[in-house]
């Protein structure tokens, strides 16, 4: 329950494939009120009954797929000494990790451990009643169908294709379009937003768009259109949750919230989002929609999402003395004086602890958040910003003594800074990247918010990054109290670069290039300034192996500058060609050699190369009267036992 020593709480958990779980622990929960519990309670419930719509929009199939193997696994429990059946159970939390047959980082389709004849053998134990047919197929139909999508390579191959010269669309199995072609989508959306609306809504954000009789329409994602059942239910949970909430500023946002889905119209979202960043007096907050894009290859459609939270009073500290100093940062600056915002507004940050993660958060989750995502409302209203303290706490709890850094760190003085300074920076750089870095600058006049296309995550992301970076050298923060020291900031330096040059490329399989925004913004940076540092950035041989040597920190912030100034007029006025050559250069291919080397090194250390979360569970305790008294955090739930839970209490599709 909720009062485990954290001495005793285990943060790792089971480990499969390439999949490290771990748990994140709910500090200080036992305070909070017990109306903020009940508000957290049901906002949760909110989350969680959106997980089918996520898992739908990544691939056609994957509830289907997700369906059958469920209903396989629980036919066949007492088969688990068969090692087919042991690699279909992989495979099937692969498949609940990912939110569906596509893995959640490099987009490729899994492949199966178990053979078509194994799995056609596991369908045909079971009745047409335990399974996903379609009306009128046949067993033998559903059985091929199903063989095709998880043993075919060549069918779906791609959840988010990127390559350049290929029709993006076409050859992604998001299931964001249907019918068209690349040209059409982009002609489509380009008629939209020739009113020359300066409040532009994000078009297409909430809608599956679609050819039928040759006619392109959207069909909308609402109470009344596509995903009607879990959105209804959400909805509930959200008018159960409003009777609880802090304040009747919460309740105007779950007011809207609910509007936007039953209407879907994105001007409401907007209304939405700028009331969302405006309040700030509760404790506990809550994301809840369509909002990221980074799933759609051209960046207009959101996947779902949502997430619990309440705010770490005491870390928060930190995050709101940045947030003060906004406007100083934004001043100094080293970008095009065209590009910086005259004025900011709204800028504000919390570090906040996870209560519940849903959707595109769930089971692999970001660790900093900040939104509204239109570029418009960030001018006008300003940003929120998030760092989940939690979490991040979680991932370095189960990285101590894991070997990592004495494998691929240079030398031992370098490993004592890292061990001395590394978790305050990277934690600080999170907050500088979220709380300013998303919110800085400004786009020229009449540039398209969308004229970067599907170089534009890359580069937003890259921008926010190359402001932290630039930032956390700053002698204003160690000014603040935020930083001891004015050399704290290389262990940052030295990690950042590590990882982009080398070390993020363990998650990539030999052969393969990088197709993920957050992977190629930090290819992007580090290639970038290994290119032009003149030696002061080095990868050199040392007893057999490749490492990175630093030689001036000072030299390395100048890069960053100049780079983040270049971003940041790419950004501005919307230069898709330096967009293209930028991340076609930098941030695509990996050196075949280096690869092999560091998959090699990696794989001693037995350390899985990607991390995501298996959630509390909250449980109301009640009184003889059937009333709600407390809410207990249970952190005892196992992978399997959530993700066979989940499906049978949201599976909504």
């Amino acid at each position: 329950m909720n009062n485990i020593e954290e001495t005793d709480f285990q943060y790792s958990d089971e480990r499969f494939a390439d999949i490290q779980l771990l748990r994140y622990r709910l500090n200080g929960f036992d305070q909070l009120t017990l109306r903020q519990k009940l508000y957290i309670y049901y906002l949760s419930m909110a989350t969680l009954a959106g997980r089918d719509i996520v898992t739908d929009q990544q691939c056609r199939y994957n509830i289907r797929i997700r369906k059958t193997l469920e209903a396989i696994v629980g036919e066949q429990k007492n088969d688990g000494d068969n090692p087919e059946f042991q690699a279909l159970m992989t495979y099937l939390k692969q498949v609940w990790f990912a939110n569906g047959i596509h893995h959640h980082y490099g987009c490729e389709k899994f492949t199966p451990g178990f053979t078509s004849d194994y799995f056609r053998s596991a369908l045909k134990r079971l009745s047409p009643k335990q399974l996903p047919m379609k009306e009128g197929q046949s067993a033998e139909e559903f059985a091929d169908e199903m063989v095709r999508v998880i043993f075919d390579k060549h069918f779906l191959a791609k959840r988010v294709n990127l390559s350049d010269g290929e029709d993006l669309i076409e050859t992604s199995a998001c299931n964001y379009y249907e019918g068209v072609n690349q040209k059409e989508v982009e002609s489509f959306y380009a008629a939209m937003k020739e009113d020359g609306n300066e409040e532009p809504p994000s078009y297409g954000l909430n809608s599956k768009l679609v050819k039928e009789d040759g006619e392109l329409h959207e069909i909308k994602w609402t109470t009344h259109g596509l995903y009607s059942e879990p959105l209804r239910h959400i909805i509930g949970y959200l008018k159960k949750a409003r009777e609880f909430s802090e304040n009747e500023h919460q309740q105007t946002l779950i007011d809207l919230l609910v509007d936007y889905y039953e209407t879907g119209d994105l001007h409401t979202f907007d209304q939405y989002s700028i009331e969302w960043l405006k309040e700030q007096d509760g404790q506990v907050d809550f994301i809840n929609g369509f909002i990221e894009v980074y799933g759609d290859p051209l960046g207009l459609k959101a996947s779902w999402e949502g997430l619990v939270e309440y705010k770490d009073l005491e870390a928060t500290r930190r995050t709101q003395l940045i947030s003060d100093n906004a406007q100083w940062f934004e001043d100094h600056s080293p970008v095009d004086p065209r590009f910086k915002k005259q004025q900011v507004k709204g800028v504000t940050a919390s570090v906040i602890c996870a209560a519940m993660l849903g959707g595109d958060e769930y089971p692999a989750s970001a660790i900093g958040i900040n939104l509204p995502n239109a570029d418009w409302i960030r001018a006008r209203y300003g940003s929120k910003s998030v760092t989940i303290g939690n979490l991040t706490e979680a991932y370095s709890k189960a990285s101590l003594g894991n070997g990592f850094y004495e494998e691929f760190v240079c030398d031992e003085k370098t490993r004592l800074m890292i061990s001395e300074y590394g978790s305050l920076c990277d934690d600080l750089h999170t907050d500088l990247h979220e709380c300013l870095g998303h919110g800085s600058g400004q786009l020229l006049p009449n540039t398209d918010p969308d004229a970067l296309k599907a170089y534009g995550s890359t580069i937003e992301e890259a921008r926010a990054d190359l402001f932290g970076l630039y930032y956390i050298a700053d002698e204003k923060l160690v000014e603040l109290g935020i930083l001891p020291n004015a050399t704290a900031y290389y262990s940052q330096y030295y990690t950042y670069l590590l990882n982009g040059l080398l070390t993020q490329n363990v998650r990539i399989k030999s052969g393969q290039q990088l197709e993920e925004a957050h992977m190629r913004n930090r290819a992007l940076i580090a290639n970038w300034v290994h290119e032009h540092s003149n030696g002061v950035v080095e990868l050199k041989k040392k007893d057999g192996k490749t490492v990175l040597l630093i030689h001036d920190y000072g030299q390395v912030r100048i890069l960053f500058a100049r780079l983040l100034a270049e971003i940041q007029r790419i950004k501005s006025e919307g230069d898709y060609e330096e967009a293209k050559h930028l991340i076609e250069t930098y941030a695509v291919h990996i050196n075949p050699k280096l690869h092999e080397e560091v998959l090699e090194r990696y794989a001693h250390l037995g350390i899985a190369p990607y991390k995501g979360f298996i959630n509390p569970r909250l449980l109301p305790v009640r009184n003889a009267e059937g009333i709600i008294t407390d809410i207990k955090v249970d952190y005892t739930e196992s992978f399997s036992d959530q993700m066979i839970r989940y499906g049978k209490e949201y599976g909504f599709l």
